[in-house]
């Protein structure tokens, strides 16, 4: 059970993430979570933890990936620089929380043959007689993930006019609030176009579902189930494989890494710099294939 001053200073901090820090929904989700997690465990009393009481919450957490543990650690790190900032604490425990080193994995990635039998897949349902309206969605959606790069969150909460025809970019509000533009091609804004004349003008949403538009956990039975129709298995796809598919092609199709930062609305170059790692298997095949040196023999 968390004690209630846990919980208003839970719902304080919150507020403050959200007001300054401009932290998005999901990130505060996720600090929600967290933190009443760590003061269930220690049964309403996080925000009087020492540093003893926070070696045992964090002591629970060694069945969980790195990631995970670094998220939980840097969630509760900053509820108490919070408490000492504002005064509720006089000391601040958070140092005694694991801090995962920066060990980043590799994504997942899709190879161009892969797409192809995503595509091939969806032009397949589109050839269909009569037409379902529901492979004309599939096919925006497709086209939109791996054509642009888009997150899930971004993708389904898309605005029914955002994709103007005579526009080939989007201006998205994506994470922490950070406006940025990104392209769409002349496939995916006829895939669009195509897929519209099916939403209600009255419709708030490009990708409507009830009252309001299609949730994250529907895009994603959406795409597993497609890549199993494909014959890729579901478990190596999601839309943001489909993300990663449309940094790592356009990196290797020779795309400026600064410039792949602003189409991503990465933050930092460092987390665009991972896509520079995943092609190391293409990095090796041209110095084999086209150094100088690879036609000569072995001494």
């Amino acid at each position: 059970m968390t004690h209630a001053t846990d919980r208003a200073l839970i719902d304080r901090f919150l507020e403050m993430m959200a007001a300054e820090a401009g932290a998005a929904p999901n990130t505060l989700a996720a600090y929600r979570s967290d933190l009443m997690l760590a003061s269930q465990a220690l049964e309403g009393n996080l925000v009087d933890a020492d540093a003893a009481a926070l070696a045992t919450v964090s002591g629970g957490w060694s069945a969980l990936s790195r990631a995970t543990v670094g998220r939980k650690s840097a969630s509760l790190r900053r509820f108490f620089a919070f408490l000492a900032e504002e005064g509720h604490r006089a000391d601040d425990p958070g140092n005694a929380l694991p801090r995962p080193g920066p060990a980043r994995a590799l994504p997942k990635v899709l190879s161009h043959a892969d797409i192809d039998r995503l595509f091939a897949a969806i032009a397949e349902r589109a050839a269909r007689d009569p037409l379902d309206p529901n492979d004309l969605r599939l096919s925006a959606l497709f086209e939109l993930l791996y054509g642009s790069g888009l997150r899930a969150t971004e993708l389904v909460s898309l605005p029914r006019n955002a994709v103007h025809p005579d526009r080939p970019f989007l201006i998205l509000r994506g994470k922490g609030g950070r406006e940025r533009m990104v392209p769409i091609s002349d496939r995916a804004r006829a895939a669009v176009a195509l897929w519209r004349t099916h939403v209600a003008a009255d419709r708030l949403w490009l990708f409507p579902s009830g009252k309001g538009h299609l949730s994250r956990i529907r895009l994603y039975q959406i795409v597993k189930a497609l890549a199993a129709e494909a014959g890729i298995p579901p478990d190596r796809v999601s839309p943001h494989v489909l993300r990663h598919a449309f940094a790592t092609h356009l990196l290797a199709g020779g795309a400026d890494l600064r410039a792949l930062q602003s189409m991503l609305g990465h933050a930092d170059i460092a987390t665009t710099e991972i896509y520079t790692h995943v092609d190391s298997s293409r990095l090796v095949e041209l110095v084999n294939t086209r150094h100088p040196l690879a036609d000569m023999p072995p001494r």
